[in-house]
């Protein structure tokens, strides 16, 4: 089998990489820029580099050759609307747009996010699972949430050319990625508020997200399908505060942050955006109101977890406290 990795040299990428081989997968690709620091690639046997961009339709084409399964990952992390909608949603029109072009288009994974889910809306303490309704007002939120919505829905309207399996990780964690989040609050200079009190926070240790990806990857009856990417035994936004140990961690409670959120919004639309709209109503609802998570169809699917959730968050904190 051949595996074409895009974003290889990423946070996740890599570990999809490095599982596939494990996997005894006997053709891995690992798409990455030209220029791009690939040392960390470079040391993993078992899988070779391939230059390119996703800039274009023919540079994708080339990127795929004869692959038979895609694992998409390359997506932009920051910036404008404008930048992520370049870098996340154009670039994989070209990847589908190569692969619909295949006599024979190859299985196209995307690895897709939470910030798609629309919980603003949703009861407190629902379970997010895949049946959530998806975003409907993604421009409420953040670039990011709003890149990420338009690329799963573009990706889907493909679905009956190429066979597609769309993977929804949580909070991805681990060395070189600490576990506090947004969803657990927000470092601004020495302060860190803490907004997420006692709310499940839906981590993903990234040995155990790189697996799940790869595991749906190759499994013959996932296709057409998405699953929820996170751990069990999911640790609350307090315990994860009482492990990161910030200096000077100031909690909001969800109240409180709702209200000073509408103030703030109320005077970004007085002052016609002289205060930007950092907080809003809608985005503390999509990312502070409690609820649950269910990973269960992605067990159903075979899948278990390889690291367990209290040796994760070891490896994750003790890795950062050196």
């Amino acid at each position: 089998m051949s595996v074409l990795v895009t974003g290889a040299n990423g946070f996740i990428g890599a570990a999809v990489v490095a599982r596939l081989v494990e996997r005894g997968v006997s053709d891995v690709r690992s798409l990455v820029r030209a220029g791009s620091d690939r040392r960390r690639l470079e040391r993993m046997s078992g899988h070779r580099v391939v230059l390119g961009s996703l800039s274009s339709v023919d540079d994708a084409a080339r990127a795929l050759d004869d692959a038979e399964t895609v694992i998409h990952l390359a997506a932009g992390l920051r910036g404008s609307v404008p930048e992520l909608v370049l870098d996340t949603v154009v670039t994989t029109k070209h990847l589908l747009e190569a692969a619909r072009r295949r006599q024979r288009p190859p299985r196209f994974v995307l690895v897709s996010s939470f910030s798609v889910y629309g919980v603003a809306d949703q009861a407190r303490d629902s379970v997010v699972d895949e049946n959530t309704p998806l975003e409907a007002r993604p421009a409420e939120r953040d670039p990011y949430a709003f890149a990420k919505r338009r690329q799963e829905e573009l990706v889907w309207s493909y679905a009956d050319r190429i066979e597609t399996v769309v993977m929804r990780p949580g909070a991805v964690h681990g060395p070189g990625r600490p576990a506090l989040s947004t969803r657990i609050g927000l470092e601004i200079g020495p302060l860190f508020f803490f907004l997420g009190g006692d709310n499940l926070v839906p981590l993903s240790y990234v040995d155990n997200c790189a697996d799940a990806i790869v595991h749906a990857a190759l499994h013959p009856r996932s296709g057409g399908q998405a699953y929820n990417v996170h751990d069990d035994d999911l640790p609350t936004a307090r315990q994860l505060l009482r492990c990161a140990r910030p200096r000077h961690a100031v909690p909001i409670p969800y109240a409180l942050l709702l209200a000073g959120s509408r103030l703030i919004d109320a005077y970004h639309r007085h002052s016609q955006g002289q205060l930007p709209a950092v907080l809003t109503p809608y985005k503390t609802a999509s990312l502070y109101k409690p609820m649950r998570y269910a990973n269960t169809k992605l067990k159903a699917l075979g899948w278990r977890q390889l690291v367990p959730t209290d040796e994760a968050l070891r490896r994750t904190f003790d890795l950062i406290a050196k």
